[in-house]
Formats: C-alpha cells, sequence, structure tokens
C-alpha cells in the first residue's frame, strides 16, 4: 500500500512537512500513562500562561486554512483543538492506547497527528482535493460529502478518512480495540516544520517500540519524494 500528497497538494503548499510511520503488532494492552504525562507536562509547560493560538505551528495552519476559505476560529486543526481542551481542562479523554500517545505527542509538538486503522482503508491512502463525491463517515455513523475541492484523505474506493486537511478524522478508520496496523502521519507548515515532523515521528517510533515491542517503519515525505510504501498490500 502507498500513501502520498497529490503533486497539487505540494504546488500550492510548497511549505508543507509530512511524516509518516507504519507499524503492525498493535494491541489496546499497552501502557503509555507515564509517557503520556511526559508528554502533556511538556505541553503545559510550553502553553504556560498563553494560549495555544500564540504558538507558531498553530499560526501557521490558521494561515493554511484562511488560504483553503476556512474560518481558522470555526474550524481548528486537530493539535489545536487538542490544546485548546487541554489548556482548559488540563487533561484528555482517554481512547485507545495508540491514540492517547499520538494525542500526547501533538500536544507537546503542537503538530496535527492522525493514526489511521490500515485495515480499515480500501487501499492506498492520498490527500487530495475533494470532488464532492467522495464519502465520510462521521463517529455517530453518519454520512457526509466533502465539499468539492476540499482537502481530504481518500482512498480508492471513494472514503474520505480525514475532512478539511487536519481539521477532522473519520470514524471509518479510526484505531480501535481490535486495530492491528496503523499509519500515522503528522503534517506541519511552520518555518522549522521539516525539522520538528522528523522530530516527532522518530520520537514516536521510539515510543511505540517502547510500548509495543515493534518495529515501525518511517519517512519524510517531500514534494521530491512524496510517496511512502508500507505493508503488505
Amino acid at each position: 500500500m502507498r500513501f502520498q500528497h497529490s503533486p497539487a497538494i505540494w504546488a500550492d503548499y510548497p511549505e508543507l512537512a509530512a511524516g509518516v510511520l507504519y507499524a503492525e503488532g498493535i494491541s489496546d494492552q499497552a501502557s503509555v500513562d507515564r509517557v503520556v504525562d511526559r508528554f502533556t507536562a511538556a505541553a503545559a509547560e510550553r502553553l504556560g500562561t498563553g494560549t495555544e493560538s500564540e504558538l507558531p505551528e498553530i499560526q501557521a495552519w490558521r494561515r493554511t486554512f484562511a488560504r483553503m476559505g476556512l474560518k481558522p476560529t470555526q474550524y481548528r486543526c486537530a493539535a489545536e483543538a487538542l490544546l485548546r481542551r487541554f489548556r482548559k481542562e488540563r487533561v484528555l479523554p482517554r481512547i485507545h492506547p495508540l491514540v492517547d500517545l499520538c494525542n500526547a505527542i501533538s500536544l507537546a509538538f503542537a503538530i496535527p497527528v492522525a493514526a489511521f486503522d490500515v485495515k480499515a482503508l480500501a487501499g492506498d491512502l492520498e490527500v487530495r482535493y475533494a470532488t464532492g463525491e467522495e464519502a465520510y463517515q462521521r463517529f455517530d455513523g453518519g454520512t457526509e460529502h466533502p465539499e468539492p475541492g476540499e482537502v481530504i484523505f481518500a482512498d480508492p474506493a471513494g472514503n474520505a478518512h480525514a475532512r478539511r486537511w487536519t481539521n477532522r478524522q473519520s470514524g471509518a478508520s479510526a484505531v480501535r480495540a481490535t486495530t492491528s496496523e496503523v499509519l500515522v502521519v503528522a503534517e506541519a507548515m511552520h518555518d522549522t516544520a521539516a525539522a520538528d515532523v522528523s522530530k516527532l515521528i522518530a520520537t514516536a517510533a521510539d515510543e511505540l517500540a517502547a510500548g509495543w515491542s515493534v518495529n515501525p517503519v518511517t519517512a519524510v515525505l517531500s514534494a521530491a519524494s512524496p510517496r511512502f510504501e508500507f505493508g503488505t498490500g
């Protein structure tokens, strides 16, 4: 299987830095509490007495959302939404060890991190502009259709696994108790995005190796090297 951003996305957003990770052997039995606490503490220290909107990583995604014609305070990137909730509540709900880990890393780096159940993907996954005919499954089971031209994560069957780029994932490929193979994607747009995404993916790989005794495969993508091959499909 393959993951990539379309040529049009790279052409329109040359500042994009994307990191990917694939791992198999995932379960819901790992203990990540101490690791999650460490990353959330780092996020709390970085936020200090300020807000997430002051962080350069978040400001860059706000500019990107504005370029996409979206109101940044109505549709937030996943990292901003997590940081906003964490700032108010000082805790995040526990969902699944892998999701909890990815959320905590996203908090610490202020970079959106998405985790997909590979077996729920109908083939390759591409970040591209929507035609408007794709189907997006909400977490409540309902179905939506992305707007034409909206940036989505799409598979060959026309399933949209994320809407508004880094705004919201689909329930169809969310990590769950039965998940054994995962694809993790981190994307950033700020000035030091390439270095930060590389560090984030390396950090995630180390934590998966420690928590699940797996051997993740990782890559940092670019317009010159936009494709990541993973799994056995």
